[in-house]
């Protein structure tokens, strides 16, 4: 299976990133999943060496499998 690596976006493209306040103390990145996307129905993600999977099924959601 052939992987397609993505080169890192333009720093012009992280203002499109926001940071979601969770409570008063904490903040979580958040992206828009067509950006992390990228027009493809599936990415995988590399976490310390494993691969996981994430994928937009049929009804429009998404899963992440490992």
């Amino acid at each position: 299976m052939s992987r397609l690596t993505q080169p890192e976006p333009p720093a012009a493209h992280l203002a499109d990133r926001s940071l979601a306040p969770i409570n008063a103390n904490k903040q979580v990145l958040r992206l828009k999943s067509g950006d992390l996307m990228q027009q493809m129905r599936e990415v995988e993600i590399d976490h310390e060496g494993r691969i996981y999977r994430l994928r937009v099924t049929q009804l429009n959601k998404l899963i992440l499998t490992a």
